[in-house]
């Protein structure tokens, strides 16, 4: 017998507020009368509304799960959420429920709720193709405005290439679907347990509530055993037509809000959907898993932006738009040198012991066009992505301009991300073919990446029976490279470019480093080398540890300078300290003449802040050289330069009084770069004035297009469309030189005002036995106080060590820790981890370590 109109336990449901609740009786398709409870924000209220949002949960959740949709919606949105049939607090079932009937009594519940303004859908798991079916029902029918489509880790469809949910063909497994799902708690407590994150007790406890019996669990059954996994199941021909129908949505706005890290509806489904829906915008929440919405209490406050920008297409700006540009070619160089010098040395690997590598222009020309025919024989399209899972080498730079020729995108996950940093990479780049070596071949098949999959054994024979030069047309707007960001702030994000905006970060770099085809440069940080070949010049691989910056030595350096004619040097600062203290004589005890001979005639660092004193160092070994330090980000560079003698002058400026002390010096913007400030007491603007601190915001044509799959990252980089926000806060001096004063999320936000870290590590290194500082504030946000966490050489009290960082500090201290070193981040070898270091900091001060 059917339970109608339980009472609501609101005592025992954190996060629910009772007027929300009701009752609603309408008639089903059968002509029975059912009760549904229902949450809606505006049970009661007389204020009409501007827009609904129909929320619909799955299996074996209840409205519970929009909770905290329903609390941050602001006046002028209803926000309804439905416990459907048999779950949450409405009617219980005595038979299964089809998935055709549930489309139906979604529809019932809205047309019973009176509701009149435009509606956006918002559905999780199994409520998507309920929503779904629902949505195509109105739009065939023009029976009710819809302004948009939320989808939470759901699926229409089954690809054929993978088996279904394991974790739910497991709960269907003969003799098993009952005792399971019905006549014990362990699928609800199960899906609880699949959140990301350790979910708060009482949180857990109310997504349970309603199912405490058996009888309270049987649609919970129902439901697992509506999913129609086999051809004839009674919902399968409903489930098709409703994937077969997202056709029309194609102009309706539709976001893709995922957790990557969820087993049931795993990053496979997303990709069917955005097959499906091109134009959907997508967020991945990393970290976050089935319950994406507790993983990352943000996404309802993100959904909410999406929702208030529809009526203004706001979130349509951030798409790409079509380039006036010419088609870009981005392997016209090498075919131009292998016409004209085809013997000459395009790429040379560094050996161990004199035993390099050195591939012509010529050789590397063939083996493109030879890699090109083979992935297009081999059946990949253009605009698909690959990525190379491949140590830096003439294979992989060929492999890469091979792409380029076929109108593919290349996916570049560096080993510098680490083991865990490269899968959750990939994951979330989605390459649809990957070249990898064997070692890494166990991670293609466990990220079920569902094109070609290619060991690295096999590549020398890639293509050779191919033949013909592939010719394709090249889209100046179409993604050229998948590349990521350091994750030395957070987990490394995928940021794309298009092919013209990779074409301009080649004119840049050409155009101000005066390169020709006589250069040669040496690359200590492996992408370098990607662009040699776009750049018309040699490119040269020193015997180091590509993955590990901070490898190169003195006498690989020379090794590289000798033996390939190296005339240009890019490498981080963690390559360039090692360059110094691996010399063969301290560098203040050298002769004015060691290295003058030298090829190199400029040495670009850039990665993290450079240290003049290391500058100085190196310009010592190299005194011939011109040292620059381009400032940039994965999203753009370069976009300002800096020689030693303008950084040391300043410095000299600094300390005469007549300018800032504040931060790292990074030069002038480059030519068709734009920088502005969003100054820290009013980020809503751009400030032109000089020494208003804020964060660095720049213009460029060389900058990113975009963020791959992080729509509100995206959103939040191009507050001013245009522009991109750096996440690095700064000042621009009055001749226009701009002040690198450290991260947006490193700030100290005291009661006093902001503190930015860079400056106070600045002063506290010159005390002479410090060998390294960070500043970070510990604290919540607007009464943090400053901690400085230092490395020190030599001996020095507590007392004295406190005493002299107290007195050059330039701002009030609270404590001082002492580390042996400090957090870095992989890549660069080069960035201080303040955010682990911040927490290893509250830690200390509390007694926990």
């Amino acid at each position: 017998m059917s339970r109608v109109g339980r009472e609501v336990p609101f005592e025992e449901l954190p996060g629910i507020n009772p007027e929300w609740s009701r009752f609603v009786h309408v008639i089903d398709s059968e002509g029975v009368n059912r009760t549904f409870h229902v949450l809606d924000t505006h049970h009661g209220h007389n204020n009409s509304p501007d827009l609904t949002l129909v929320c619909v949960h799955g299996n074996p959740t209840w409205a519970y799960l929009w909770r905290n949709l329903l609390a941050s919606a602001p006046p002028h949105i209803r926000v309804i959420a439905l416990d459907q049939l048999g779950m949450g607090y409405s009617e219980r079932l005595t038979s299964q429920r089809t998935l055709a009937q549930r489309v139906q009594d979604l529809s019932s519940v809205v047309n019973a709720l009176n509701v009149t303004t435009p509606v956006v859908s918002v559905a999780h798991d199994w409520g998507g193709p309920i929503s779904l079916g629902w949505v195509e029902q109105v739009l065939a029918g023009h029976e009710h405005p819809i302004a948009g489509v939320v989808l939470l880790n759901t699926a229409v469809h089954q690809p054929e290439e993978f088996s279904g949910p394991g974790l739910i063909r497991l709960a269907r497994a003969r003799g098993l679907l009952a005792p399971v799902t019905q006549y014990s708690p362990l699928f609800v407590r199960g899906t609880t347990l699949l959140s990301g994150k350790r979910m708060p007790r009482d949180v857990a406890r109310a997504f349970a509530l309603p199912y405490r019996s058996a009888a309270d669990r049987l649609s919970v059954r129902g439901f697992v055993a509506d999913i129609p996994f086999e051809p004839d199941h009674p919902s399968r021909s409903t489930l098709d037509n409703i994937a077969d129908s997202l056709s029309l949505l194609a102009t309706t706005p539709v976001l893709l809000c995922w957790g990557p890290r969820d087993p049931v509806f795993s990053d496979q489904y997303l990709r069917d959907f955005q097959s499906r829906l091109p134009h959907a915008l997508v967020h991945r929440y990393v970290g976050a898993s089935h319950l994406v919405s507790e993983d990352a209490p943000e996404l309802f406050s993100d959904v909410l932006q999406w929702v208030d920008g529809l009526a203004i297409g706001a979130f349509e700006e951030l798409t790409p738009g079509h380039s006036d540009k010419a088609p870009v070619d981005l392997g016209i160089q090498v075919r131009d040198r292998a016409h004209e010098s085809p013997r000459d040395s395009a790429i040379t690997v560094m050996g161990k012991h004199g035993q390099d590598l050195r591939v012509s222009w010529g050789v590397l020309d063939r083996r493109i066009q030879e890699f090109a025919a083979g992935m297009r024989s081999a059946g990949i399209k253009p605009g698909e992505r690959i990525a190379f899972l491949i140590p830096p080498g003439p294979e992989l730079i060929a492999l890469i301009y091979a792409a380029w020729n076929i109108g593919a995108c290349i996916v570049i996950a560096d080993s510098g991300l680490g083991a865990r940093g490269l899968i959750r990479a990939l994951r979330g780049a989605h390459p649809d073919h990957v070249f990898a070596i064997p070692r890494a071949m166990p991670i293609t098949r466990f990220l079920q990446i569902p094109g070609l999959r290619i060991s690295s054994r096999d590549i020398s024979a890639f293509g050779k029976s191919a033949s013909g030069r592939v010719e394709t047309s090249f889209d100046p707007d179409s993604e050229g490279a998948v590349v990521f960001t350091s994750g030395s702030t957070g987990p490394a994000k995928g940021v794309m470019y298009s092919r013209a905006r990779i074409s301009a970060t080649v004119e840049v770099l050409k155009d101000h480093y005066s390169l020709t085809n006589s250069d040669v440069i040496i690359a200590a940080f492996a992408p370098w080398a990607v662009f040699g070949p776009a750049l018309g010049v040699g490119s040269v691989l020193p015997h180091m540890n590509l993955g590990s910056p901070s490898s190169l030595t003195y006498s690989s350096l020379q090794g590289a300078i000798r033996h390939a004619g190296g005339t240009l040097l890019w490498a981080s600062p963690a390559a360039l300290r090692n360059v110094v203290e691996t010399a063969p004589t301290p560098v203040n005890q050298l002769s004015p003449d060691t290295g003058k001979n030298s090829a190199i005639r400029l040495i670009l660092s850039a990665g993290a802040p450079v240290p003049s004193s290391l500058l100085m160092s190196v310009t010592r070994l190299f005194p011939g050289a011109q040292l620059r330090t381009p400032y940039g980000m994965t999203e753009a560079l370069p976009l300002t330069d800096i020689d030693l003698d303008d950084i040391v002058e300043l410095e000299r400026e600094i300390v005469t009084g007549s300018e800032r002390p504040e931060g790292v010096p990074v030069g002038k913007a480059l030519p068709g770069v734009e920088i502005r400030i969003a100054p820290w007491h009013d980020s809503a603007t751009l400030s032109d004035t000089p020494e208003v601190m804020g964060e660095i915001v720049i213009k460029a044509d060389h900058m990113r297009s975009s963020y791959d799959s992080l729509v509100f990252t995206q959103a939040a980089a191009s507050q001013f469309p245009g522009w991109h926000r750096t996440g690095d806060v700064g000042h621009v001096d009055k001749s226009g030189n701009i002040w690198v004063e450290g991260r947006r999320s490193h700030v100290i936000t005291t009661p006093n005002g902001p503190i930015t870290p860079v400056p106070v590590e600045q002063r506290v290194e010159k005390i002479p036995v410090v060998s390294q500082a960070a500043c970070v504030g510990v604290g919540p946000p607007g009464k943090q106080v400053v901690v400085v966490v230092v490395v020190i050489r030599g001996n020095v009290s507590d007392t004295d060590l406190e005493n002299s960082i107290r007195a050059v500090a330039g701002t009030q201290v609270s404590a001082v820790l002492r580390r042996k070193k400090l957090p870095m981040d992989i890549r660069h070898n080069a960035k201080i981890n303040r955010e682990a270091l911040a927490d290893w900091a509250n830690e200390v001060l509390a007694g926990a370590q």
